[in-house]
């Protein structure tokens, strides 16, 4: 592919709810543009974006992809990201990459969560909008209850380009209002221009709509509309692509991807409306002492580029996906990482095409490239020019929800799977990985179930080893309530020196984190040079409690009295006899369960807010009250036993269709009441 520069590439990623067709979208713009000799399918695996092993088998995209293709002499970098919530850190990644987010919406399911996700986290980079309602040959699409919906849920700004035409459920024509044309489609594909078929008052309603938004983009042109002049169709197009540029304007086109009707348009409207590199992918970094430096889109200024990406593979190594924000990025140019301060020796420099490299002489201002082998490089990192050190922004990646225990089929192999999870932890931040050194469990966190299980499936094909997932174990404490006085006395005679060691101690509740020791022995009767023994054999034996063996916290021991031999007694003796009294005075100084208790804040939205209040109660949760978020949602914040959130992802998933999340996190042990400190204690004695 030949090198193109900023004013000509323009960087789209494809978003929008799961199976509303972005990668069939993404495969119709490829094979339309001459990037691959076939058009492939979802459903037969075979697409250029969907080319990991999990995609083709699971017939869904689970990572972002980078599809570059050629259109009127302008660049088209496309970045398609996964429909699935499961999937959402791919989004983010898509969306840190591009100037443009491209929406499809089902024609027959119109408006889902996932649209509204998309055009969250295009709002959230700023990038401008464009919605592509997709899937029109279906008889049950309807396009203009598609339209409305559309208009209503993101206002007056949605703006129609592109219309069909609907005899008896066929949308095989398609209106053009910016260049007031309307084409036929053949069962080819093929399109031909014929005259504006007769849609009636829908037509001049539709054209009102853009004469509109068009007025609304300048003074003039306002000036114009309202004295009832005429726009030219040239007016209509810069003044449409003003307001897409600075946001005021989010245009809608129409079509189908699977037989490719309408995506011609398609492009031609995105080269025409959309903004270039050149326009939109000029960012304001931070310098070494925190001062803003904005960086402008040109090759010839100093090279700095943010790395929204990589891939693990095991076999061709690390790839770190890139955008060049100033500069040019070509072998040899010495790039320093921002976040390590290390410099990066850049070997070769690749574009990409899905799962296809193809080695370029350099990247330049606003494009995206890869480079292999940056060990010490990771996704939202920023590769900067010595000369100028300036950190872009990262990524921002959503809170993994779900965790469970993770543990290899063959003993052993743990190490493989803690290695084989941290690769897929590079690749996907939304991961979280950790060993659990009170249940001696590894735990492994991620977005949801689908997620989880593609982890466990790349864990087997790439790196050999089985697992099995669980629900993680809670790591509980034990403490007491009652003060108690008890002997602890060791004494075992043998041929030679004996044994001997006899203390007296106290043990009662405090409020701390461990065991407090103290001594207030009176007359020598223990010589002070066995109180460490007697404090070592206590701390020993507080890692198993008197009910269920878990840790002992909240404990005041303090040795008072005892007695010694001169000969038999040693500092062994000494630490035996305090775990004696440990075991023998705990059980009689009334001991109960602690359970870890953490604080959620659920964000869902105002229509879920009873069942979600409803649930926590349900999971022995105590709500301490609710805050106004951000688009009719409702923060509900609640402290929660920890035992009772395993699922609580799902619930809050399927209670809000995936509107909802949520954040938990430790705040302090509790006691657990007595039926669920009794089932504890039974499940620990099997």
């Amino acid at each position: 592919m030949k090198q193109y520069n900023a004013k000509n590439i323009f960087n789209i990623a494809l978003a929008g709810h799961s199976g509303s067709g972005k990668t069939s979208l993404a495969e119709a713009m490829i094979w339309l543009t001459g990037g691959s000799e076939r058009l492939g399918k979802v459903s037969d695996g075979n697409t250029v974006c969907d080319f990991d092993p999990e995609e083709i088998k699971r017939k869904t995209s689970v990572q972002a992809c980078v599809a570059p293709i050629e259109w009127k002499n302008k660049k088209i970098n496309l970045l398609d990201a996964p429909g699935l919530f499961d999937f959402e850190g791919g989004l983010c990644e898509a969306a840190r990459a591009a100037d443009t987010m491209l929406i499809t919406v089902s024609g027959k399911s119109g408006v889902s969560v996932g649209t509204e996700k998309a055009v969250k986290a295009a709002d959230k980079r700023g990038l401008t909008k464009v919605f592509f309602v997709n899937g029109l040959c279906d008889e049950s699409a309807r396009f203009y209850r598609v339209f409305e919906s559309l208009k209503s849920s993101f206002g007056p700004s949605v703006c129609p380009v592109v219309v069909p035409y609907i005899v008896d459920g066929q949308a095989d024509c398609y209106v053009n209002l910016l260049e007031y044309k309307a084409y036929k489609y053949d069962s080819k594909g093929k399109a031909t221009v014929v005259p504006i078929p007769d849609m009636g008052d829908r037509l001049e309603g539709l054209r009102t709509a853009i004469n509109e938004a068009v007025a609304e983009t300048s003074d003039e042109m306002f000036e114009k509309y309202f004295s009832g002049e005429e726009f030219t169709p040239e007016e209509i197009i810069v003044g449409i692509s003003h307001g897409v540029k600075n946001g005021t304007i989010s245009p809608v086109f129409c079509g189908d991807a699977l037989s490719t009707y309408g995506i011609e348009q398609l492009l031609n409207g995105l080269v025409w409306l959309a903004p270039s590199a050149e326009d939109k992918a000029a960012e304001v970094a931070m310098d070494t002492e925190g001062n803003p430096v904005e960086l402008n889109v040109k090759d010839d200024a100093m090279p700095a580029a943010v790395v929204f990406k990589t891939i693990a593979d095991p076999f061709v190594g690390k790839l770190s996906y890139f955008k060049v924000i100033s500069g040019k990025v070509s072998p040899d140019t010495p790039l320093v990482n921002m976040r390590t301060g290390n410099t990066e020796r850049i070997a070769k420099v690749m574009t990409i095409r899905g799962k296809k490299l193809e080695d370029a002489a350099y990247i330049g201002a606003g494009d995206i490239g890869a480079v292999a082998k940056l060990a010490g490089t990771n996704t939202g990192d920023t590769l900067s020019a010595p000369a100028r050190k300036v950190v872009l922004d990262g990524i921002e990646y959503p809170s993994p929800s779900l965790t469970m225990a993770i543990a290899p089929k063959t003993k052993g192999d743990e190490e493989k799977v803690a290695l084989g999870v941290g690769k897929l932890c590079e690749e996907d931040p939304t991961i979280k990985f950790e060993t659990n050194n009170e249940t001696h469990q590894m735990l492994l966190s991620g977005m949801g179930e689908q997620h989880l299980d593609v982890v466990v499936s790349k864990l087997k094909s790439k790196y050999g080893v089985d697992v099995v997932l669980s629900k993680p174990k809670v790591a509980y404490r034990e403490t007491i309530r009652k003060p108690v006085k008890v002997q602890g006395r060791y004494k075992k005679q043998t041929g030679g020196h004996g044994q001997f060691g006899d203390v007296w101690i106290e043990f009662s509740p405090c409020e701390s984190d461990d065991m407090i020791f103290e001594e207030r022995v009176v007359g020598g009767a223990v010589p002070k040079g066995f109180f460490p023994a007697v404090e070592k054999g206590l701390r020993d034996s507080i890692s198993k409690g008197p009910l269920a063996g878990f840790p002992v916290v909240g404990l005041k021991a303090t040795l008072y009295d005892g007695s010694y031999h001169p000969v038999d007694s040693s500092e062994m003796s000494f630490k035996t006899a305090a775990s004696l009294a440990y075991k023998d005075g705990m059980p009689k100084a009334s001991p109960v369960l602690l359970e870890p208790v953490g604080l959620l804040k659920a964000t869902v939205p105002d229509a879920n807010m009873g069942d979600i209040m409803g649930e926590v109660t349900k999971r022995r949760g105590r709500v301490l009250g609710m805050n106004p978020s951000e688009d009719r949602m409702q923060t509900i914040e609640a402290e929660v036993p920890q035992a009772e959130m395993s699922d609580f992802s799902t619930f809050v998933r399927q209670a809000t269709q995936g509107r909802g999340y949520f954040t938990f996190e430790f705040v302090r042990y509790e006691e657990a009441p007595a039926m669920v400190a009794q089932k504890v204690i039974e499940e620990s004695k099997e």
